[in-house]
């Protein structure tokens, strides 16, 4: 049940949500600079290979894209996050990151960390890079596993030190809980505070690409609802800041184990180009719901024009979705819990105890 409190606060969020749909203003820019990836992890949304099937797009037709962002919008507004398969492998990234710095635009990468030395992110810096979110799934012997590479936790432990001693650039630990690590996620908050990382970011797995193979990384109902009661713990103890990814609608749990409400912004104040040039919104969309494709269409026109299935939500009350009284305030969930149809992959409110 909601309190009374909380759906006032829904219904606050729930306006301005509206709001922003119908002024969609275009606040961060995924760019899928490459399919490539050094490790073979357990989870992989998109299924990504040492070797990719496509070839990577040349730096200067993702500029071409900025170039017609910044004819219609303050560039200093868009946040781009370069993202893959693993950023760092490509080795022209310092160029990348330059080249849209120059045009404007504040700029940050996702990444595994394998790669990230002390000597790579100096680098980075100069190239004007401003953030990183990098993943750890665990204590060494769970995030080797999760990671499938015998040397990541020793690599993304070393990538932390040098993220710590780099005050110039934000970053968060993005850690993915599955019954495989959930036990040990207290010990790993006290090895990330020991560390100094000030904010630790916790999501699940939901099923797509190479984690659709694998049910084994979904937790137990049990499991997530102590999940969120473990965020609310350490939010309240506040030494490090901790907070649930926009993974779903959470009920009860809104407003305390993140800061605000779930709101899907993608297609709504978030776009994306991906690889092989198509425009979707968040990256962590692997159905096919591209709106266009760079190598045919001006981004900034089908920004503008298209997306209508993202910023009216409508189509998706179907299904379990049709009956539910929480629909005004999650309006379907997350839209990378769809597939290619429109079938509701995942329902977090079905985790979550009364």
């Amino acid at each position: 049940m909601l309190s009374l409190r909380k759906r006032l606060g829904l219904e606050i969020e729930r306006r301005l949500q509206k709001d922003l749909a119908v002024e969609h203003p275009l606040n961060q820019l995924f760019w899928e600079c490459t399919l490539r990836c050094n490790l073979r992890c357990q989870h992989c949304g998109s299924d990504c290979k040492v070797v990719a099937e496509e070839k990577e797009m040349p730096r200067e037709d993702f500029f071409r894209v900025l170039n017609g962002i910044a004819q219609h919008t303050d560039p200093h507004q868009v946040f781009v996050i370069v993202t893959g398969g693993e950023p760092l492998l490509r080795a022209d990234l310092d160029e990348a990151g330059r080249g849209i710095y120059d045009r404007g635009f504040p700029w940050g990468i996702v990444t595994n960390g394998m790669l990230l030395s002390k000597e790579r992110l100096n680098r980075l810096y100069y190239s004007g890079l401003h953030s990183v979110a990098m993943s750890l799934d665990g204590l060494e012997q769970n995030h080797n596993w999760m990671r499938g590479n015998a040397e990541s936790f020793r690599r993304a432990s070393e990538a932390i030190d040098a993220l710590v001693a780099e005050k110039r650039i934000i970053f968060d630990i993005v850690t993915c809980v599955t019954e495989h690590n959930f036990h040990e996620i207290p010990q790993l908050k006290e090895f990330l505070i020991a560390k100094g990382v000030r904010q630790w970011r916790l999501i699940t797995v939901f099923p797509v690409g190479r984690a659709a193979q694998n049910p084994e990384l979904q937790l137990t109902d049990e499991h997530f609802n102590q999940l969120m009661d473990f965020i609310k713990q350490t939010r309240r103890e506040a030494r490090i800041e901790a907070e649930y990814g926009c993974e779903g609608f959470l009920g009860h749990h809104e407003f305390d184990v993140r800061n605000g409400s779930f709101f899907c912004k993608a297609g709504v104040t978030v776009g994306s180009v991906l690889n092989d040039g198509s425009i979707s919104a968040c990256s962590s969309i692997r159905s096919n719901y591209h709106q266009g494709n760079i190598y045919r269409d001006d981004f900034w026109d089908v920004w503008q024009n298209r997306f209508q299935l993202f910023r009216d939500r409508s189509w998706k009350k179907t299904g379990a979705c049709a009956d539910c009284n929480m629909w005004r305030y999650c309006e379907g969930g997350g839209m990378h819990l769809r597939d290619d149809d429109g079938r509701l992959l995942l329902c977090h409110l079905k985790n979550v105890k009364p």
